[in-house]
């Protein structure tokens, strides 16, 4: 061989092998890295709840690639999705939310901060699930009916707790409002956990948030369901009676889900993807969350990314037609 062709192809060579270790290295470090699950709500809220069921199966499925849950409260979620959106789309920031931020918060505040489509990155969602109105330890109302009678003979017990301002359930309660002719009155707190305590602790006339967060309190006799909002019962509170089986033409049912900053690649959003739905699918993470009325489901990012802009619309006209609105 010819000493020029020879020095060539050791040059040749030589950068084949240096943009390879480069790469090898790069590819390492973001994996090396932990990945952050953010959560907008308090520990011990259903979005906790969920985001560490999928943290404990996560990281086996990403090889050992440690995965932390990060609670960010505060501002009904807000503060998390803006660490979110200001994160790099390494995937080593995810964030896990229930629907209300991505498609009723557009319809509801006047100052968002975010864009629910444009900012980040669907990646899976992880389950579907409906709402519970409860009554509190000081109550005797045991269905809708004495609710609405109770509330319009004493407006002074018409509060309802819910997880925070332009939530699912604070819209679920202007919209029984509405459609029964009452006057509950929004009492807004940091997380489930924190408005569960206070309807235990009778500060509050009723909750409503998810089922999973009631069910302990229910089983212990501490408070009761009075209804679920779903168009059918649940299964885990299958002696309770839907909205509309009680006379209220209305049910709505939401999900979690989890996405990533905007701009991630395909091959992270491949990765995380596959890994978020093995996860979530893992027969413990399956059995633990479905017990708590859950319905599992784990999806592609365009199937994700489908059913937010189907509820997106939906929720519009409804949420525009009460004239609610919060700053």
């Amino acid at each position: 061989m010819k000493r020029s062709t020879l020095i060539a192809a050791l040059l040749v060579s030589s950068v084949y092998f240096l943009a390879n270790a480069t790469f090898a290295q790069t590819t390492a470090a973001v994996s090396d890295k932990p990945i952050k699950i953010l959560v907008g709500f308090p520990p011990g809220g259903s979005a906790d709840v969920i985001a560490r069921v999928l943290a404990q199966q996560l990281s086996a499925k990403l090889g050992g690639q440690s995965v932390i849950v990060d609670n960010k409260p505060g501002a009904s979620g807000r503060i998390a999705i803006e660490a979110l959106k200001n994160s790099a789309p390494d995937g080593t920031t995810l964030f896990v939310t229930p629907s209300g931020p991505m498609v009723i918060f557009p319809h509801v505040f006047k100052k968002l901060g975010f864009d629910p489509v444009k900012d980040f990155t669907p990646v899976s969602q992880l389950a579907g699930f409906q709402f519970a109105i409860t009554s509190g330890p000081k109550s005797n109302v045991k269905n809708v009916a004495e609710m609405l009678a109770k509330t319009k003979s004493d407006p002074s017990t018409a509060s309802f707790a819910t997880p925070g301002t332009g939530t699912v359930p604070q819209f679920l309660g202007v919209m029984l409002s509405d459609t029964a002719k009452v006057d509950l009155q929004h009492v807004p707190f940091q997380g489930g956990a924190p408005a569960l305590n206070a309807l235990l602790g009778g500060h509050v006339g009723y909750g409503i948030d998810v089922v999973s967060e009631i069910l302990e309190a229910q089983k212990a006799g501490k408070a009761r369901v009075i209804a679920v909002t779903g168009a059918k019962r649940s299964a885990q509170l299958p002696d309770v009676p839907t909205l509309r089986e009680q006379g209220i033409a209305m049910d709505a049912s939401a999900w979690f889900a989890i996405y990533g900053p905007a701009n991630m690649s395909s091959a992270t959003l491949a990765r995380i993807n596959k890994a978020v739905v093995e996860a979530i699918n893992d027969p413990a993470a399956k059995t633990k969350l479905s017990s708590m009325g859950f319905d599992v489901i784990g999806s592609t990012p365009e199937q994700l990314a489908a059913v937010q802009k189907a509820d997106l619309s939906k929720w519009e006209k409804p949420i525009k037609a009460t004239g609610f609105q919060a700053d």
